[in-house]
């Protein structure tokens, strides 16, 4: 799994690398401006014009290095500092001296009115660097590097290639969030470990190819809490079957889902478990609907079911009959179906996935989904919002604390959707999913997903090891889904039929 650090996290894994490994400050600025210089070098071979904008921080000292060394190169270089000279200190007024020393002119553009005056000439370039402000940001840039930042968004495409240090200027590094104008990079050079607002919505959209750059940060102090997802990482849920094996190995799957008008969300999920690999798949729906799901797809055993409190007992009987149950695709949110999924949880202690109309009846409460037994929770950003009492827009201002609040007061695994699929276990460790894309979101998408879940949970795959590996999977279904029908026409049928080859790169890695 690879590291994804908090701006703080990042401080730390400096200061104990200068502390307590020894190398200086100066000299870790060193390797991190060569390294983004070393960048240029390869990903522009054709560039000759470089602008490198530096900030008063640590960001513009890198940058001072990167003047340096490409001026070491032959390039035609132009570096301005947009602050005081007097305002640079540290490692980065040394970096700065030492670019003077090696016969480089450092223009200091002091206000606003001297960017007005000078930023024509800077941005006639190939190659502009971005060295203004790195990690840290919260809130939006104000003055002049807000303003030249504002000029910089604005940028042609055709114009020249924008490479950013650390992190695109503008960019919230924690959140991810755009909280004024940000620079659209091509290419973004991190050092250490990825950033969260390298790979969180909207902010991942101005980050480019990104490289993450050794610059002797010692990985034992790159370890965190949080993390991006590999494929080594969820092979485990997919062992190679025994040649004896049967369907009772595999495990049985109740999907309870559906109502009328939304018969496809039952079989989407049912789908989604029997391709994810359980041995059965029961589908308890509305007995108006069960002849239409029982037609869908031959393979799904189906039961028609009251999805009110006169329900319940029946759907206890078959639950305990099973290995995992998936509940909520489709049910609706009237109070009937609220009634029928609390009687369940209250008599059911097996292992759950909730997911969608399932999740309803606890909204503004995550604390009464917590049950005994393995659960998985799959909202998306909205159903998050209503399980924590807030608005969406706060879930996707902090998607990372929300999914960590909504697992420690469930104590369920949970999965919060979307851009950049979070799941997160009730100790606080968060994985971010980097598979999927914008096609993906469609409807019926999150059923299948649902389903996949739950085949892994009946297998006996532990809950955190099942989420992630089935939202993995997922969107590595709907990647390779896009490569044959385009991003516009996906449709979840689509990203089923491309589970095998998803689990298959898988299974004969």
């Amino acid at each position: 799994m690879r590291p994804l650090l908090t701006a703080a996290q990042m401080r730390e894994a400096d200061r104990r690398t200068i502390e307590e490994i020894g190398v200086s400050g100066f000299a870790l600025m060193e390797s991190a401006g060569a390294a983004v210089a070393r960048a240029i070098r390869e990903r522009y071979p054709e560039a000759r014009r470089v602008s490198v904008l530096c900030g008063r921080g640590n960001n513009g000292g890198d940058g001072f290095v990167v003047a340096r060394r490409l001026l070491s190169a032959g390039l035609e270089l132009r570096c301005a500092l947009l602050a005081e000279s007097g305002q640079v200190q540290g490692d980065a007024a040394a970096h700065k001296a030492a670019f003077e020393k090696a016969g480089g002119a450092v223009e200091v553009i002091g206000d606003e009115a001297a960017w007005v005056a000078r930023r024509a000439e800077l941005l006639a370039c190939d190659v502009l660097v971005d060295a203004l402000l790195g990690t840290g940001l919260s809130e939006a840039p104000r003055g002049l590097v807000g303003a030249a930042i504002v000029d910089l968004e604005q940028l042609d495409p055709s114009g020249p290639r924008v490479v950013a240090v650390d992190l695109p200027s503008g960019v919230a590094s924690d959140s991810g969030a755009l909280p004024g104008a940000a620079v659209r990079a091509a290419l973004t050079v991190t050092f250490g470990a990825a950033k969260l607002g390298h790979r969180l919505s909207p902010a991942c959209e101005r980050v480019g190819e990104l490289r993450v750059e050794d610059i002797g940060i010692p990985s034992s102090l790159l370890g965190a809490s949080l993390g991006e997802l590999e494929a080594a990482d969820v092979v485990a849920a997919f062992p190679s079957r025994r040649r004896e094996a049967h369907k009772g190995v595999f495990g049985h799957v109740l999907v309870l889902a559906g109502s009328e008008g939304k018969s496809g969300a039952a079989v989407l999920a049912g789908l989604g478990a029997l391709v994810g690999g359980a041995g059965l798949v029961t589908v308890g729906v509305p007995a108006a609907i069960q002849s239409l799901v029982a037609a869908a797809r031959p393979e799904l055993m189906t039961e028609g079911l009251q999805f009110d409190t006169s329900g319940v007992e029946q759907a206890v009987s078959l639950a305990r009959g099973v290995d995992v149950v998936v509940l909520g695709p489709g049910l609706g949110q009237a109070a009937p179906v609220a009634q029928f999924c609390r009687g369940l949880l209250r008599r059911f202690s097996g292992p759950m996935v909730i997911d969608a109309d399932g999740l309803h009846f606890a909204r503004g409460t995550p604390a009464l989904l917590r049950r005994p037994a393995a659960t998985v929770l799959t909202p998306h950003p909205g159903e998050m919002a209503r399980l924590l009492g807030v608005v969406a827009e706060d879930v996707q201002g902090d998607r990372v604390g929300c999914a960590r609040r909504c697992a420690e007061e469930s104590e369920a695994v949970t999965v919060l959707k979307g851009a950049g699929t979070l799941v997160a276990q009730r100790d606080g460790t968060v994985t971010l999913n980097p598979t999927g894309n914008p096609g993906m979101a469609t409807a019926g998408s999150g059923d299948v997903l649902a389903g996949l879940v739950g085949a892994l949970l009946a297998r006996g795959t532990d809950a955190p090891l099942a989420a992630r590996a089935a939202v993995w999977v997922h969107g590595r279904a709907g990647d390779l889904a896009a490569q044959r029908v385009g991003e516009e026409s996906l449709t979840a049928l689509d990203i089923v039929a491309a589970l095998p080859s998803a689990i298959g790169e898988l299974t004969r890695a």
